[in-house]
Order: C-alpha cells, then structure tokens, then sequence
C-alpha cells in the first residue's frame, strides 16, 4: 500500500537509531507497549510521547508530552488514529524527522505525500515487528550509530 520496496524497508530500519513512539501506551495489552518493548530489545533509542502519561516511564523510557520534546529524531512511529496521522506526520516534518511510520491500520494518504514530498520517507500501515520478522532482524550492530 505505501509502495515501499523491502530493500527500503530494509534501509529505513537499518539506518534508524532515535524513535519517538506517539501514542505509548503503559497497557501491556496494546500493541504500542508490546512495539516499544521490540523496538528497545533491538537496540533502538525509544522515547516514548503520549500527553497524558508525560513524566511517567514505560519500559524504563521516560514519557515525553509531544514530539519537540522527543528530539532529535530519525524516525517517528505513530500509534494514533488515522485522523490524526497527518498533525502527527507534519509535525515530525518540521522538527526535521527523516521517517515517519504508521502503524497497522494508520492511513492517510495525503499524508504521506506531503512528507514525500518534503523529502521524508514515509512507511504506512506497517509494523517494525513484522517487516522485522519478514525481511529482518536488524540488530543493533546492523545499524548506522
């Protein structure tokens, strides 16, 4: 759907060092604690960004109220409904963001192109844990530092 090739895939999750993960849940249930959690265990810098658990911590990762106070980033990995992607997409734009990811069932078309077209890299209704599973692992001594 988002037109990403594996080898891209591959490049976004092998040169990614810093995630802010909107939409952190402290839930073990949801899917966000559970990715945060990969995300860690792979080496991954996490922070975790959700206004109503700021200065709490999930996964021993400090909560942060909103994405400024997240950076800098590599990559921002949205946990949101599908409404609200492209505020979240625009904003990781302007704070200088080289990837936006959205998750499994996040879609926003008109999103994603203005990223593009902004010079982003942009990956939808997507999981890291799967592509992981599918073309991966991408250990951390894989990756750019």
């Amino acid at each position: 759907m988002d037109g990403n090739t594996d080898e891209t895939i591959r490049d976004i999750l092998t040169t990614t060092r810093r995630i802010a993960l909107v939409g952190a849940s402290a839930k073990r249930w949801r899917a966000s604690h559970e990715v945060m959690g990969f995300l860690l265990s792979r080496g991954y810098d996490v922070t975790p960004v959700n206004p109503g658990l700021a200065g709490q911590t999930i996964h021993g990762r400090m909560v942060v109220a909103s994405l400024a106070e997240a950076g800098p980033l590599d990559m921002v990995d949205i946990f949101r409904a599908s409404i609200h992607a492209g505020a979240v997409a625009d904003r990781a734009v302007a704070l200088g963001a080289r990837t936006v990811w959205m998750q499994l069932g996040v879609i926003d078309q008109d999103a994603v192109n203005r990223a593009r077209a902004a010079g982003v890299r942009v990956a939808m209704d997507r999981c890291p844990v799967i592509e992981d599973r599918r073309i991966g692992p991408f250990y951390a001594e894989q990756r750019c530092h």
